[in-house]
């Protein structure tokens, strides 16, 4: 093996594999995928028999592509971010994600010791994904997994993930204007809620697919 992609994906299915094994042992339903297409075809399957689907917000979701699958197979679509929506819609939207059959989400940073950690500016993504949905589904791209504490995993999202996000939501930040986090107050601030998920919490049926593949921010 002389490919240098074949070699980062090496390096890589093993990173994937260690945080499998201990968000199992933190009592996560926690599987290894090698692809998005992987991914995919999972979803669909454990969608079977929801009615009512939750999209959180989350890119690595996005770029799977399910909604259209998920449509034809008849189920509710219950997604915030669709173009168009009132400020009133929206917040019914994520309200009711909280109690959907299936809900689907990413993961900001996940540590190798199987910890999820998220950031989030309203708190409704992060919510969900602990209590309220009947199933849910976090799908974990090897770009998020962090090799250190929590702390590392909580720099790695406001160092990597909430400027490029604040910038894709056009919002008046100062890490859209510099590219860095400068822990701001600014009214429109998305690093507001901060959760550590360290076991599987007991009455929500969550999996999480960690996947040898970059995926979102």
């Amino acid at each position: 093996m002389s490919n240098t992609e074949e070699l980062n994906d090496w390096a890589y299915a093993h990173k994937c594999q260690k945080a499998v094994e201990n968000l199992k042992k933190n009592g996560f339903d926690a599987f290894y995928c090698h692809d998005g297409e992987e991914v995919f075809h999972y979803i669909v399957n454990e969608a079977a028999g929801a009615q009512s689907v939750g999209f959180g917000g989350s890119l690595s979701i996005a770029d799977l592509k399910l909604s259209d699958k998920l449509k034809g197979m008849g189920k509710e679509i219950l997604n915030h971010g669709l173009p168009g929506l009132s400020p009133e819609e929206k917040l019914a939207i994520t309200r009711r994600q909280l109690t959907c059959d299936l809900f689907l989400t990413g993961s900001n940073a996940v540590t190798l010791s199987g910890i999820l950690v998220n950031i989030d500016g309203n708190g409704n993504r992060a919510a969900a994904m602990f209590f309220g949905p009947q199933k849910v589904i976090v799908v974990v791209g090897r770009n998020k997994l962090v090799d250190g504490s929590i702390e590392d995993a909580v720099q790695r999202i406001r160092t990597y993930a909430a400027p490029p996000n604040a910038k894709r939501l056009n919002l008046a930040t100062p890490c859209t204007t510099t590219g860095f986090c400068s822990d701001c107050n600014s009214p429109q601030r998305i690093c507001r809620v901060t959760t550590i998920i360290e076991k599987k919490p007991r009455n929500t049926d969550i999996k999480v697919l960690v996947v040898n593949e970059d995926m979102g921010l």
